[in-house]
């Protein structure tokens, strides 16, 4: 994909994976223009094609009382300054066709959750919204399966699609990454890796996902030596307290050291 076509994009270095980060929610705004602060900072600096992420709500939860949102017109406005004051996309999930029609004024990326990248009419409306399509690979789909979610895109006039693997799932509590897939996805369209997602442990038995961030920098590496064209994670001041996915999300302060080292294996990867 010509990342040129995503609005506000800085194509600053085309040999180099792009980068979607932010928190796994947006808690409030001036979280928000921090976290976004801090990575176009390092983006910059180290040439790498940026999209800020950020969830308005969050509907897949385990709990009734978990986090869901600051409200979506708030979470959406929030997303949008983000956008107009840093010069950079933003990307957010969408989980019905009415968020979909919603969240397209405000963001440049629509992200269709893992749990419902089957659900035709929800791909096939933000397909037509015209906004770039990240699907998310299903934790129970074979990469192979992803060239169907993708032709419904393509198949509704929308050629701006984007898949994400963010593992697969590993008995009921763990996840892992099948490298083997990158290469068949990439057939499809550009494929991105998850790295926090991937690092989940799920339906644990307190209700709260918990997760491997240890693991973060291994899973990176080898996804950016695999010739992945994008890396995604969360990222938090202090994961410890984020209100959604903290466990396996990135301490802020990590990032730049764990960006730096990606983009030198990339550049050994690119002699090849």
């Amino acid at each position: 994909m010509d990342l040129s076509k995503i609005s506000n994009i800085k194509n600053l270095d085309s040999n180099n994976f792009f980068l979607l980060a932010g928190p796994c929610a947006i808690e409030s705004e001036k979280m928000a223009m921090q976290i976004a602060e801090k990575c176009v900072e390092i983006t910059n600096k180290l040439q790498i094609p940026y999209i800020f992420k950020g969830s308005f709500k969050k509907a897949n939860r385990s709990r009734i009382d978990s986090f869901t949102g600051i409200g979506d017109k708030k979470a959406l406005e929030i997303l949008q300054k983000v956008s107009k004051e840093f010069h950079i996309p933003t990307v957010t999930d969408i989980h019905t066709e009415n968020d979909a029609v919603k969240a397209a004024e405000y963001v440049d990326v629509l992200q269709i959750p893992a749990f419902l990248v089957r659900q035709t009419d929800l791909i096939v409306t933000a397909a037509k919204t015209g906004k770039v399509v990240n699907l998310k690979k299903g934790q129970f789909m074979s990469p192979e399966a992803m060239r169907h979610a993708i032709k419904k895109i393509h198949d509704s006039g929308n050629q701006l699609a984007m898949i994400t693997d963010r593992g697969t799932m590993f008995g009921y509590q763990d996840m892992v990454v099948d490298f083997r897939g990158i290469p068949i996805m990439q057939q499809y369209a550009p494929t991105i890796l998850d790295i926090t997602h991937s690092l989940q442990q799920p339906n644990q038995a307190s209700g709260v996902t918990g997760g491997k961030p240890e693991l973060i920098e291994t899973i990176a590496k080898a996804g950016i030596a695999v010739g992945v064209d994008g890396i995604f994670l969360e990222t938090h001041f202090d994961p410890s307290i984020a209100k959604s996915d903290g466990a396996n999300m990135l301490k802020l302060d990590y990032l730049e050291d764990l960006l730096t080292k990606l983009v030198a294996i990339r550049k050994t990867v690119n002699q090849f």
